[in-house]
């Protein structure tokens, strides 16, 4: 009867639970870094170093977090954390957005449940009440934050609705009003009914809208084309009052068609004359159930230059002539090729009146009624005048056409109802007025964009944007305060006035502009009787895009510009966009060096989450059910760089990812369990082959987090981390050492440095892991040999370890390519042999080996029996087989552990080597098993006093 043998080995022993159990252990985690102040620490620990500032874009106060917080704050504590790590000082200061219509309509519908009407109230007291309402969630999502595993100053975030912020913000804005660039304007924006307000492109969502789309004719006045029609297109009927205009393209080809037959139901007339253009004469038959015309006349849109029409409605308050004007917006792409032009109701209406002087006509009001002066429609709403426009054309022999038309239209984002044009007085900031394009522009060249794409994208819509509309008719938000002088119309600029009003608002906030009597601000210089106060309040984007002024350039612990901004793919027509032109109108220069966006969260089917389809995933039910390092290993693991997908089995997934790179922490807490560094560390000139080659592959992981952690690319870091665990350690480095490790004697050179550099792994791991794997790095970090115990002891007090160069080797890793691939040939030969139950261990086996000359000269320098874990290995040149011999075992190891490398033969040259060049025969080993370690050799057997056991086993044991 053989011994047990063991307590005599040496198996891992750690406390580190095998199961994670993080959404127990996260929250105590988190306790002890509220205990110790882990933020504050981090800050004394980075006195003196380098900045590194990542600018926070605040989020909306007004909700719950969603996965789309979590992907944003948890890329962002990545890099902070990161970069901190590299050896930076690397503040993170959260901020909110505060101010705005989401938050003021939350208020407005308490109002309207008690039947409270919100006019009746005091402004002061209804912005207090949103003051309050957005500080609560201010509370709620910092817990949120903070859960997501995110180390910031909470205790002290910014937020825009500070009093010091909301001075500054009024600051920054009279910086455009001193230098001339905010104007007064009259001009379309895009306005919602519901909201009764301007809304900018960026509080603006597409969704698909069925509208109305009617053809009508424009009976021409005289001329060539007297008893025409030109035939305008249009989707908003609504828009018909409005009208002043058709544009054409004086480059596009146009004809005059005439009427054959018609179908039944059309509403055309046989004889009748359409001018419309001819890449678009089909496309107007069909929709006007033409069935037969005749071409009369073809000619180019120049010759429409100074044709005059008559609105369709002439006669019923419509009395005035409608010019044909030539315009580079008109296509032929749609419609007719001629444009309906209401310069009250679109960007291009606007521009074409502006340019040749025609009325900019009041038609809608802000509710979407029609004002009382607009014949025939006076008092109905736009949104369901189709109709009678439609009937009201039709009596008068306007109407062509009319149906239905599914397509892409604008709507608040907050309300979800469409938005219409619509030209009202505003505050704007002019695009040209000092180069403000120019200088934008430049600083888009001058950042960089992570993605590369980003920069194009910003470009095109910095290049075609309007005059940046900056007011917004509401009451939460920083005043638009600005006096206008009502003989003049213009503005007051004057720096006293401002400065009296920023003193204010740093005392009081922006109250102080609702509460005070205009004195307090005009002083003694002017008179109020002569200005008029504007209570309008500055667009919420408008608030964010001055951050940096208040965060940036005013605490001690950032610096401007910016480092980074990091925000969804959306912000570069939203915060990216707004900041960029604050600071270029405001510095010259945009605020930030880089600019960092990933995309949108989707389910797993690539569906955008909404509760309808019951595919919302919560980072908060994440982190009950798995775990926050899940959450934060699928954010980094994912390409951010486009929008990324997350559901039930992806995170399960990550969970199996997770398990992997926890067991390699565990094992290797339990292989360096009491690991001395005075006694038992080897030095690196004493390591074997195999260790130096742990070493140099780290030399090489070193430097892929170092550069990846520079171009933010996470997502091909942790997959390179998870790797090398998988494959690099547990499946061939743990593989070959676990032998040494639980059987060798303590003070025997090759387990020291085995456990040498499973220390030094365990090591960099740790602190690679860190950033990412936050609560599972400082769990492991307190079980580490060496750990102080000191309670403000944190693996996110560390740096990233400094590699030493001199474990730098090329050479070294070409030729463990070469070993490696040799032995996943062995290893799936024998895997067959398995399966087959001709062996059970692999320590049963003792393979031949041929291989090519390049490979063989290289397994001759290893213990090839010992990294195949095998009881021997024959190795033999390939060149010594006969050609039936290669023939029969290529067939036996055909697609096993194919592999291929580049190395340098003996002959100095470089050659490539492959599976082909190795070739394994299978062969059972004839030796006894050491029942101690459990391998197969020679001498078991032969030892008296210990015959059960190997020469090695025997060693440790003794007599």
């Amino acid at each position: 009867m053989s011994r047990d043998y063991k307590d005599s080995v040496f198996l891992p022993q750690t406390d580190f639970p095998m199961r994670a159990g993080l959404p127990v252990a996260e929250p105590k985690i988190l306790e002890r870094w509220e205990k110790i102040d882990l933020y504050r620490l981090n800050r004394q620990d980075g006195k003196g170093r380098e900045k590194f500032v990542l600018h926070d874009g605040p989020p909306y106060a007004n909700g719950d977090i969603h996965i789309g917080h979590a992907v944003n704050k948890i890329l962002k504590d990545v890099i902070v954390k990161a970069q901190r790590m590299l050896g930076k000082d690397a503040a993170y200061v959260p901020g909110w957005d505060c101010h705005g219509l989401p938050i003021e309509w939350k208020i407005e519908e308490q109002y309207r449940a008690k039947g409270k009407d919100k006019n009746a109230v005091p402004p002061v007291e209804f912005r207090q009440e949103c003051r309050a309402f957005a500080e609560g969630w201010i509370d709620i999502q910092r817990t949120q934050f903070k859960r997501l595993g995110v180390t910031g100053d909470w205790a002290d975030p910014y937020k825009t609705m500070n009093f010091g912020s909301e001075a500054q913000i009024f600051r920054e804005l009279t910086k455009f009003l001193m230098s001339g660039s905010l104007y007064q304007g009259f001009r379309p924006v895009l306005w919602s009914v519901v909201e009764q307000t301007a809304l900018a492109d960026a509080e603006v969502e597409y969704h698909d809208h069925t509208s109305t789309q009617i053809h009508v004719r424009f009976k021409v006045q005289g001329g060539v084309f007297d008893g025409a029609s030109a035939l305008i297109w249009t989707t908003t009927p609504w828009t018909m009052p409005g009208n002043r205009a058709i544009c054409y393209n004086p480059e596009l080809a146009y004809v005059v068609l005439e009427v054959g037959a018609v179908e039944d139901g059309s509403l055309a007339q046989v004889g009748e004359k359409l001018i419309v253009a001819e890449a678009l004469v089909e496309a107007v038959a069909k929709a006007a159930k033409i069935s037969a015309h005749t071409i009369t006349s073809s000619f180019a849109g120049a010759a429409l230059e100074g044709v005059i029409a008559a609105h369709p409605l002439r006669g019923q308050g419509y009395d005035y002539d409608v010019p044909l004007l030539p315009g580079d917006h008109v296509t032929a792409d749609a419609g007719t090729g001629l444009v309906h032009t209401a310069p009250g109701h679109g960007e291009d209406d606007f521009d074409i009146g502006q340019k040749f002087n025609l009325e900019l006509p009041r038609t809608v009001a802000g509710d979407g009624t029609y004002y009382p002066s607009v014949p025939l429609f006076a008092g109905m709403h736009v949104y369901k005048v189709a109709d009678a426009m439609c009937e009201t054309l039709d009596k008068a022999g306007g109407l062509l056409a009319k149906s239905k038309l599914v397509h892409s239209y604008p709507h608040s984002w907050r309300s979800k109802a469409p938005l219409i044009y619509r030209a009202t007085p505003q505050w704007f900031i002019s695009m040209e007025h000092g180069d403000l394009r120019k200088k934008a522009l430049q600083a888009i060249a001058d950042t960089r964009w992570v993605p590369e794409a980003g920069e194009n994208r910003i470009r095109s819509m910095i290049e075609s944007r309007p005059d940046w509309c900056v007011s917004r008719q509401r009451s939460w938000g920083t005043p638009l305060a600005i006096f206008v002088n009502k003989a003049t119309g213009e503005p007051l600029r004057d720096d006293t006035v401002n400065d009296r009003i920023a003193e204010a608002f740093e005392a009081e906030g922006g109250d102080a502009w609702f509460s005070s009597p205009p004195e307090r601000f005009l002083g003694n210089q002017y008179k109020a009787e002569d200005f008029e106060q504007i209570m309008d309040v500055v667009e919420v984007w408008f608030d964010s895009g001055s951050t940096h002024s208040f965060v940036l350039e005013k605490r001690e612990d950032q610096h401007w510009p910016a480092d980074l901004y990091l925000e969804g793919s959306d912000q570069h027509r939203g915060w990216f966009h707004t900041s960029l032109l604050e600071s270029a109108g405001t510095r010259g220069v945009a605020p930030y060096k880089a600019v960092l966006t990933h995309g949108f969260a989707l389910d797993e089917q690539g569906r955008k989450m909404s509760k309808s389809l019951g595919n919302v995933v919560s980072p908060l039910k994440v982190a009950d059910e798995y775990g926050i390092d899940i959450l934060r290993l699928w954010v980094v693991s994912s390409d951010y760089s486009e929008d990324v997908r997350i559901g039930p089995e992806i995170l399960k997934y990550q969970a199996d990812h997770y398990r992997r790179l926890r067991n390699t922490l565990r094992y290797l807490l339990g292989a360096v369990q009491g690991f001395d560094v005075k006694s038992e560390k080897l030095p690196f000139d004493e390591m074997p082959e195999l260790e130096r080659w742990v070493l140099a592959e780290l030399v090489e992981l070193d430097s892929l987090v170092r550069n990846s952690i520079q171009a933010y690319d996470f997502h091909g870091l942790y997959s390179a981390i998870h790797n090398f665990c998988a494959n690099e350690l547990s499946a061939f480095y743990f593989d070959i050492r676990k032998d040494s490790l639980y059987c060798d004697d303590p003070a025997e050179p090759r387990r020291r440095a085995a456990r040498t550099v499973m220390a030094i792994l365990l090591d960099c791991l740790t602190k690679w892991l860190a950033p990412v794997l936050s609560f599972t790095a400082e769990e492991a970090w307190g079980y580490a040999p060496g750990a102080t115990g000191d309670e403000t002891d944190s693996v996110h007090r560390q740096l990233f370890p400094e590699i030493p160069d001199e474990w730098r080797d090329g050479d070294l890793l070409a030729k463990w390519e070469v070993i490696r691939g040799a032995r996943r040939r062995v290893t799936s030969r024998l895997e067959v042999a398995r399966s087959a139950k001709e062996i059970g261990s692999s320590t049963q086996a003792a393979p031949m080996v041929y291989a090519s000359r390049a490979v063989f000269d290289i397994l001759e320098t290893v213990n090839f029996a010992e990294v195949c874990i095998t009881s021997n290995v024959g190795l033999v040149p390939l060149e010594a087989l006969s050609q039936e011999k290669v023939a029969v075992l290529s067939a036996e190891n055909e697609g096993s552990g194919d592999f291929h490398a580049v190395l340098e033969n003996s002959s100095g040259e470089m050659v490539t080597v492959s599976g082909a060049d190795v070739l394994v025969e299978f062969a059972k080993t004839e030796y006894a098993r050491c029942e101690r370690c459990r391998n197969h050799y020679k001498e078991v057997g032969t030892i008296a006093r210990n015959p059960d056991l190997c020469f090695r086993c025997d060693a440790v044991i003794g007599g």
